[in-house]
């Protein structure tokens, strides 16, 4: 067979948004579900409380590795967030919306 893949679109997805573009029955989704802690549903509203924070330093990045994560402090923060330093203020804001979602 020869199988042809079109590239629509280059974004950055938590790995719960990913399974809406995977074959339920495969082995990557089998693999997904042993590390996703959220619904695809669950995470595109936390990736849209995310941008609805403003945070400029909140890339699309930052976000699935936020979501697919869940950080509980700063050094989970701090781990997505390499080489980025953020506020006291910034951090609490993103861990109070991350803890509305578990």
């Amino acid at each position: 067979t020869n199988f042809k893949m079109t590239i629509k679109s280059n974004e950055s997805l938590s790995m719960a948004e990913v399974t809406e573009y995977v074959d339920k029955e495969s082995e990557t989704m089998k693999f997904i579900k042993k590390f996703t802690k959220t619904t695809p549903k669950e995470s595109k509203d936390m990736r849209k409380k995310l941008e609805n924070l403003g945070l400029m330093k909140i890339k699309q990045e930052h976000a699935s590795k936020i979501i697919d994560i869940l950080p509980e402090n700063q050094e989970d923060l701090n781990k997505i967030f390499m080489g980025v330093s953020l506020d006291e203020d910034e951090s609490k804001r993103i861990l109070d919306t991350v803890k509305e979602f578990k």
